[in-house]
């Protein structure tokens, strides 16, 4: 049977991951690699028992640290991953420093890399994940692109070898995960909330974190919406937020909450008025719950979600912000821009027929 090294790290990785696993195992040896990129039991631990995924083979404990030294931590320990296994193929997900770590490792060893979320693009090279998304999609053989967009942007840099369009694995997750999420999660209760009362916030994107100015106008813009505003604080922007003095804790009409699990997740963004977020997979799950996103950024890798009709792009500026909180209402039918939830099973029978 042939042998597959899948490797992740963060968040976005492991909910990639959990339906194409499962697919995975039923076809080939899967081995599961955890970077240790998110390494906070709110940020995986619970992800890995939620989403059902095996634990992983190896967990390289790399943890945080500036760009350069973290993905050079996660290259030196995947590389000898790779040189124990000798896989088939390297499968990555998305444009994390994992993902790049991963690609550049089994392309170093000539080992065929497997992207999937291939061919994304926000056209802003200041974002690290454009820069890994560029640089994994020129190393891989194998490029799984969750829209036809995606296909378009590799065309445009002459990448047309090993490129299909299977949907988005996400998509999977929600479809086979959110009935479960409905039954098990008591998050509305235990935070005395009423589905459509609130809206749903996240923010954590070095652009919005690390700037003062665009940060302080994002909470300016939460404190008077008028609106009650769930803000489940990540790590980085706790930090932020203490180091600039905002006292976001302060704010009566903002509830801070601690990260938490994938189907608690689900269920609080489905639950929600609109969404507010810098994610990139947040915006997209907006959409596939069919919640109105409003993005903090001034540029979107997920343009077929703001071509909808169901995300608006504002940036960190207040009146567009407060004003997109107000008035933003998608009028638009949604299309199966994203595939028919079945990418992972695609994704598997197209390894199977080429390795």
């Amino acid at each position: 049977m042939k042998k597959i090294v899948s490797i992740v790290g963060a968040r976005p990785e492991f909910i990639q991951a959990s339906p194409l696993s499962r697919k995975l195992r039923e076809k080939f040896t899967e081995v599961l690699v955890h970077t240790g990129q998110h390494y906070d039991p709110n940020m995986s631990d619970v992800f890995f028992k939620e989403l059902g995924l095996p634990k992983p083979d190896y967990n390289l404990g790399v943890g945080s640290g500036p760009h350069g030294e973290q993905t050079g931590r996660m290259l030196t320990e995947i590389e000898k991953v790779l040189l124990k296994e000798i896989p088939d193929v390297v499968v990555i997900f998305g444009d994390t420093n994992s993902a790049l770590a991963g690609a550049l490792a089994a392309a170093k060893l000539h080992i065929k890399v497997a992207h999937v979320e291939a061919g994304l693009r926000s056209f802003n090279r200041l974002m690290p994940e454009e820069l890994n998304r560029v640089l994994i999609d020129h190393l891989s053989d194998f490029l799984f692109c969750p829209t036809e967009t995606a296909i378009q942007n590799l065309r445009k840099e002459g990448i047309t070898k090993g490129v299909f369009n299977t949907g988005d694995v996400m998509y999977d997750s929600i479809l086979q995960l959110y009935g479960k999420a409905e039954k098990e999660s008591k998050i509305l209760q235990t935070l005395n909330l009423t589905p459509k009362t609130y809206l749903y916030a996240t923010v954590h994107r070095a652009e919005n974190t690390d700037d003062l100015n665009r940060l302080r106008s994002i909470i300016d813009s939460f404190a008077e919406s008028g609106e009650t505003i769930l803000f489940p604080i990540h790590p980085r922007t706790r930090k932020a937020a203490i180091d600039y003095k905002l006292e976001v804790n302060r704010i009566p009409n903002i509830h801070l909450i601690e990260p938490i699990g994938y189907l608690d997740n689900i269920i609080l963004m489905g639950s929600a008025k609109k969404i507010l977020t810098d994610s990139g997979g947040v915006q997209k799950q907006a959409f596939f719950l069919k919640v109105p996103c409003i993005t903090l950024r001034d540029e979107t890798e997920w343009v077929e979600t703001v071509a909808a009709g169901w995300n608006i792009i504002v940036g960190a500026d207040k009146r567009k912000i407060i004003d997109a909180i107000k008035r933003f209402s998608p009028v638009l039918k949604q299309t199966k821009t994203f595939g028919n939830g079945n990418a992972a099973g695609k994704i598997t029978d197209l390894l199977e027929k080429y390795v």
